[in-house]
């Protein structure tokens, strides 16, 4: 879930002359409630929260209200591979895991990309931004599975 309460959504939107609007409360708790989603997933939740006779969010809303709560530091967006990126609430910086087989999307502490980042920096002089990494593998589930049907 986003730290970003209301209130401090509000403020962060009058800091730069703009309303606090319900798409743009929407839109932070659907990133928050889906932690990993494309706009579409997202514009798919508001529309199944609506109901049939509720008012939600055209595609082009909901990408414009992400990009704005990117700016104010409240969502990050990461490519996951082909596709549209997903948005997840920026509440701590992680790592993307994706497993090919299934899709599988895990989180991982950053931490462990800390030799290749000092690496990367000494080396070419290149600073990780670990809030958009995606490493893309095999989950474990899948790797079982597979050394299953060998058998």
């Amino acid at each position: 879930m986003s730290d970003a309460s209301p209130p401090e959504l509000a403020e962060r939107l009058r800091a730069r002359g703009l309303r606090l609007t319900s798409q743009r409360q929407r839109v932070l708790a659907a990133v928050a409630a889906l932690e990993h989603a494309t706009p579409e997933a997202i514009g798919a939740r508001l529309r199944e929260e609506a109901g049939p006779d509720g008012a939600a969010p055209d595609t082009s809303t909901v990408y414009r209200n992400l990009e704005l709560l990117e700016r104010l530091g409240l969502v990050w967006h990461t490519h996951l591979g082909k596709g549209a990126p997903v948005y997840h609430a920026a509440e701590r910086p992680h790592l993307h895991v994706v497993c090919q087989a299934c899709g599988e999307i895990s989180s991982a502490d950053p931490a462990l990309l800390d030799g290749a980042a000092e690496r990367l920096a000494a080396d070419l002089g290149f600073q990780l931004d670990v809030g958009h990494v995606a490493l893309s593998g095999t989950c474990r589930a899948c790797r079982e599975r597979a050394g299953q049907e060998k058998s």
